[in-house]
Parts: C-alpha cells; structure tokens; sequence
C-alpha cells in the first residue's frame, strides 16, 4: 500500500434522517462517527471519497447521481451552526423541485446546472458551487417526493421564475400550474408578489395568461356542475340591468326566476387587489338590496369540493319562495 491507494471507506451508520444509504455524509456527520478531518482528507485522495459541497463528501468513487446532487444540497444547507427555527430547516425549490413534481415543461436534472434550496431566512448560509440558498420569511410545509423534502408547487414555480429571463420558458411553467391541476393561479400569483417579481414585464405578461387560463377552466368545472348535479340551466355570462337605470355589474350564471346569481372568485393578489375586491362587495351589497341572493364561488372549492358547492346553490334555488321578490332587472348578455 502506498500513499496513492484509496483508503476503503469505513461503514458508516449515518442518521437516518440522511436516507443516503452511506453514499453521503457531511463533515459533522463524520466527525459525529469519529473520522477526524485528517481521515476524512486521506479518503479524499484520487479514487476514493469527493467534497461535493463545503463539509459535504460523496462516499463513494465515480460521479454523483442526480439524487446524490439534491441530497447533497440539502445536507450543505442543514450544517450544524444554524439558528434554531420553527418549521422546516430546508427544502428543494426552484426547477429541480418543478422537476421532482414531474412538469413536462422543467428539465430533466442531469440539464441542470444548479440546485436551489429554501431556508429560513435567519440562517447564515451562502450559496456556493452548483447550490443557490433561497431564504423565505415563512418557510412552506414541503411536500415529500422520492424522499426528499420539496417546496409546494406555487413556490417553487416563483423561485424558478426569479432566475429566468426567457418568457416563453416562463408562461410555460405557470400554465402547466394550473392546466396540470397542480395549484390555483391565485396561489401561483401571491408568491410572486412574495418575491416582487411582479414588476418584471415577462412576468407580467405570463401572469395574465395564466388568469385567463384559470378562469377558463374555472368556467369549464362551473358547467360541469351544474350538469353533473343536474341543476337547473342558468343564463350564462349575462350583465344585469335596472329598466332604465345603471349597470349592476356581470356575473358568470344567474338564474332568473329564483333571482340567484352566480359569481366566480378568480381574483388573485396583485397591487390592485383591495380595490377590486372593494368594487366586488359593492356589487354583491348592491344585488342583495335588490333581492337577488349572489354565491362567491372559488376555483379551489370547485376543483376540490365541487359536490359541497353544487349543494350551496341548489339550496339558494330552493330557498327562493321563502323570499321577498327580487326588484326586476334586465339580462342582457355579456
């Protein structure tokens, strides 16, 4: 044996909480086993161990596999010395998150080049080599894929949008958000006022595609209820009228003789969003003075609970004899 024979990595009985069946481990980890850093710097000689990441080591000879990459990335942003935080200490984000939540429109991640991981934003990490730190003021609750602890789609999305200047790259990855039924646009658009990247025209633009898109489709399930649930044909996309007199705004389906009218909540959080929500409560205060009963429906509760919602409006239906008689208004398409 001579100075240039790989020393055989010991086994290692590594944490669980790793899960990297002794592929990886970080320097406290091995210094936790009793490696001292000299050991550890003897296993790093040509054909054994390799420092993927600061403190961070690939057990084994030969390149990284994809997953030794992300976990790798994550055992760089939970190194001892952080600041004790409530919550998740760190989890994928960005387009290897994107990847992981299987989107067509997100590269494979042997494309990728770097890795983004979410922190808390009180922890003391810098980016380095292949791994960009992402810091939020209140981390998300991960979902878990293959393991391993990944950001929510509607942020993840926002921290692969910060670091992309192509628009089309962009629509594409908002519209799979919502036409993939992974999130509701509004979700999308709230985290990238979050990360103020709503001030990019590129990502202005995608962001109004992405509206119309979801109120399509949040038009596509209000027909779908009321067919499934056989509920009584509305007037579709009608503006309502005084004889005479003022506009009193648009709703999505109203039905005439039971003065009920329907209206989709497609509203998402941009600068403009305590205004239009003040002009949507004067509306509706204005209908009910009239007598007409208006329901808010959301999106999210006509993907998720769409039978719930199809019970609130033939209950309003039903109530209609019990009511006052609505003032007459004319219906007038939109």
């Amino acid at each position: 044996m001579n100075h240039n024979t790989p020393i055989t990595p010991r086994p290692l009985p590594l944490s669980s909480r790793t899960g990297c069946a002794q592929r990886l481990a970080s320097a406290d980890q091995l210094r936790t086993q009793g490696i001292p850093a000299a050991e550890v710097a003897a296993h790093c000689r040509p054909g054994g161990w390799q420092q993927l990441l600061p403190g961070v080591f690939l057990l084994q000879p030969g390149p990284p596999t994809s997953e030794d990459r992300l976990r790798a990335a994550l055992l760089y942003a939970r190194r001892t010395g952080a600041v004790p935080t409530q919550g998740p200490d760190a989890m994928i984000t960005g387009l290897a998150a994107l990847t992981l939540h299987r989107f067509s429109s997100a590269p494979p991640l042997t494309a990728l080049d770097r890795i983004d991981v979410l922190v808390p934003r009180t922890r003391r990490l810098r980016s380095t080599g292949w791994v960009r730190v992402v810091r939020a003021p209140e981390s998300p609750e991960p979902v878990e894929l293959t393991g391993l602890p990944v950001a929510p789609v509607a942020r993840a999305v926002a921290d692969a949008v910060s670091g992309l200047t192509d628009a089309e790259t962009v629509r594409r990855l908002l519209t799979e958000a919502v036409r993939g039924g992974h999130c509701e646009p509004s979700a999308v658009v709230r985290e990238l006022s979050r990360a103020r990247l709503l001030s990019r025209p590129h990502v202005v633009d995608a962001v109004d595609a992405l509206l119309v898109e979801g109120r399509s489709l949040s038009e596509e399930r209000l027909y779908e209820m009321v067919r499934e649930f056989a509920l009584p044909d509305p007037l579709w996309n009608v503006d309502l009228r005084l004889p005479g007199g003022p506009h009193l705004g648009g709703v999505d389906a109203y039905w005439p003789d039971q003065a009920v009218a329907v209206e989709l909540d497609t509203r998402a959080p941009r600068q403009d969003d305590d205004e239009l929500w003040t002009e949507y409560t004067r509306k509706r205060e204005h209908l009910e003075r009239l007598g007409i009963t208006v329901l808010h429906l959301t999106p999210r509760k006509l993907r998720e609970t769409m039978d719930q919602q199809a019970t609130v409006v033939r209950t309003a239906l039903m109530a209609a004899p019990d009511r006052q008689p609505a003032a007459y208004v004319v219906v007038l398409p939109r």
